[in-house]
């Protein structure tokens, strides 16, 4: 049992699931209703540069809780096997998550919703006192199967409303014991699927007469997987913002608790998302894997960042760019905790000057970094460089001029200088932190799933699902029924 503590500080953190930085009123979008998060947004600190590190779930996952590149962590695409049974796969062994950091030092630490990082038994490694997650990451919002500390359920309610009862329920616990406390909350939201009543009906209701007007349809890249007709993507976005509205109602009831509880003040709320999305922006429907050839538009890698705490954090919004692996450092730095990693060995800095209202030399010197298997990014304020180690098909694009990445020019002679320099930038930043057997440019990733742990490859075997299928399936994933799956507890992996 953790020592009693109230003193130190708590944190919970809130992450969605594919919701592109541009999806929440605060942000600009006027049709989507989050009052929530605009409340937390107006009385706390947002960032209008905050990038994922891979534009996809598991990898981006990943290397919050790690610091790490997914070229250093393996993780390298959504995971699509291993999360129960005796194929288990715990794709996070060996590697040291901050949550593993806070426990020994006495913090409580819990996770309810999605993890979708392998093995289900093996969250407790990084979550030893509460866990509630989804069984695979992803499927029907109703009838979800959940594994709560180890014991498979099927809950048969809406699944953004459980696991916030959860997190309630934890936090009433917690504060019974008075243990200082990091509390994960992973919603599925908005992940699809979006429609055929997988969302409350009262609340899709509310955007049925929405026009949808700053998302234009019709348009579709040629290289899009999914292809859906002007109705078909109606429907969808009318799903897509009920999800987040649902879940905003959630986020409210979490910060009505810690107000109740008396815990607010001393509590860090961050809400982020795993990665960006695109609802027709660029002629896409997804994020970096919408396209055949994986992608790094803004709206895919680009996420919502709120960091509130009333009386520490004064309401503003900062423009300096950072990125998912400068939290490991941000929070480390922000609970007192010693950071393991020496000046050099993780990518990223802790940004809590910022929180405190200080200057700050600002991250890498303006420069953030992105990968998906081969293909990488480097982004300054003014200039994206795409390379693609696979197929040649370069991106070099001037934001300040073209917000929209609608011209490349990359093959414009005067623009081999410029390209020249950012690609030295960007070879030199992976050659420094990349581990050799996690080495995404040389990796087979097509945006289909891993299938397999890097490290854990035999002769013949690979890691990585190669089959890219384009479709006009609105519906999204298919349900996973716990009733019809058997998984037994696994040892520590």
């Amino acid at each position: 049992m953790k020592m009693k503590d109230q003193k130190r500080p708590n944190i919970v953190f809130i992450l969605s699931d594919d919701q592109g930085a541009w999806a929440a009123r605060y942000a600009g979008n006027k049709h989507i209703i989050t009052p929530n998060l605009d409340q937390l947004a107006n009385s706390g600190m947002t960032f209008s540069n905050s990038f994922c590190a891979s534009p996809v779930c598991s990898p981006a996952r990943a290397t919050i809780l790690t610091g790490k590149m997914p070229s250093q962590h393996g993780v390298q695409d959504w995971i699509r096997k291993g999360h129960y049974g005796e194929e288990a796969i715990d794709y996070l062994r060996g590697q040291l998550t901050f949550p593993e950091l806070l426990s020994k030092v006495g913090y409580e630490c819990a996770i309810s919703g999605k993890w979708h990082l392998g093995d289900v038994h093996a969250v407790k490694n990084r979550f030893p006192d509460h866990t509630y997650v989804h069984l695979k990451g992803a499927g029907h919002y109703y009838n979800a199967p959940m594994v709560k500390n180890g014991e498979l359920i099927e809950e048969p309610g809406y699944v953004t409303d459980c696991i916030t009862d959860d997190a309630i329920g934890y936090l009433n616990d917690v504060a019974q014991r008075g243990a200082p406390f990091y509390l994960s909350v992973h919603y599925t939201a908005p992940h699809n699927p979006w429609i055929d009543g997988e969302h409350p009906e009262e609340i899709v209701k509310l955007y049925e007469d929405c026009s949808f007007d700053d998302i234009p349809q019709g348009f579709i890249r040629e290289d899009a997987i999914y292809r859906y007709d002007e109705q078909d993507a109606r429907e969808c976005l009318k799903g897509y913002y009920a999800a987040i509205t649902a879940m905003d109602q959630n986020i409210g009831r979490i910060i009505a608790e810690l107000d109740k509880l008396g815990l607010r003040e001393n509590t860090l709320v961050i809400f982020t998302s795993d990665n960006g999305f695109n609802c027709g922006h660029h002629g896409v429907w997804g994020k970096g894997n919408a396209t055949k050839s994986l992608n790094m538009f803004d709206t895919s890698i680009k996420v919502p960042l709120i960091i509130n705490q009333p009386g520490f954090i004064k309401p503003s919004n900062a423009e300096a760019m950072v990125s998912q692996y400068d939290y490991f450092h941000m929070i480390l730095e922000y609970l007192g905790i010693a950071n393991p990693y020496k000046n050099g060995l993780l990518p990223g800095k802790s940004f809590l000057p910022l929180l405190k209202g200080e200057k700050m030399q600002e991250h890498e010197s303006l420069v953030v970094y992105d990968e998906y298997g081969p293909v990488r990014m480097i982004r300054t304020k003014e200039w994206k460089y795409v390379h693609r180690y696979e197929t040649g098909m370069h991106e070099l694009y001037c934001l300040t001029e073209d917000p929209n990445e609608e011209s490349n020019l990359f093959d414009l002679p005067e623009m081999e200088a410029k390209v020249t320099e950012l690609r030295s930038q960007l070879c030199n930043w992976f050659r420094h932190y990349t581990d050799e057997k996690f080495d995404g440019s040389v990796q087979t990733v097509r945006g289909n799933g891993q299938i397999n742990a890097l490290n854990l490859l035999k002769e013949g075997e690979i890691a990585f699902d190669l089959n890219r299928q384009a479709t006009t399936d609105p519906k999204g994933d298919p349900s996973i029924k716990a009733g019809s799956i058997v998984i037994a507890p696994q040892a520590d992996r």
